[in-house]
């Protein structure tokens, strides 16, 4: 029962991931994501997000970008109150 609560949301942060890590790879002169889409991810996947931006070291420095923090902390919050 858990794995299908679980299973769709590890899939949402991976699809969040890869988002940063193409708009990553498109840095370099190509057409890029929208910021507002990064952040939409953000918000459903913060996780895979904030992995991304660690690992890629992307969009760290914007200040939109930091609301990836919050939203993760948001949804650890919505977790524990789920879990009591």
């Amino acid at each position: 029962m858990t794995a299908y609560l679980w299973m769709p949301y590890v899939i949402i942060n991976v699809v969040a991931f890869m988002m940063y890590g193409v708009d990553k790879l498109r840095s370099k002169g190509r057409r890029r994501t929208r910021e507002r889409t990064l952040l939409a991810a953000a918000l459903v996947g913060p996780f895979g997000a904030l992995a991304a931006m660690r690992l890629f070291r992307h969009k760290t420095r914007k200040p939109k970008f930091f609301l990836v923090p919050i939203f993760l902390a948001l949804h650890l919050v919505v977790v524990v109150l789920l879990i009591l």
